[in-house]
């Protein structure tokens, strides 16, 4: 049997409260959805999806940070016993 809370994949709209908002942030919050001609709720979940939402990356770039990460890392040689030591430290 299936629990009652489970119910599956649906498109309903879910709803959360927020509580105890600091008034210098309820008053930016106001200002921000007021420039850009929203509610309050539509701001948040702007706000929320614009955090949440994976970035995308054009490949130029993520091959420039993957050389950077190279670049930085070239120097730092991983041998058996740097493992070893790493994985065992604070065993004993």
């Amino acid at each position: 049997m299936e629990p009652i809370w489970n119910h599956g994949t649906t498109d309903m709209a879910m709803t959360i409260t927020v509580k105890n908002i600091p008034p210098g942030l309820y008053r930016n919050l106001k200002d921000s959805a007021e420039r850009h001609r929203r509610s309050i709720n539509r701001e948040i979940i702007s706000m929320i999806e614009e955090k949440l939402a994976p970035q995308a990356m054009n490949p130029a770039t993520r091959l420039a940070a993957a050389r950077a990460l190279r670049e930085r890392t070239r120097k730092d040689t991983l041998t058996e016993t740097l493992i070893t030591r790493a994985k065992t430290e604070g065993r004993l």
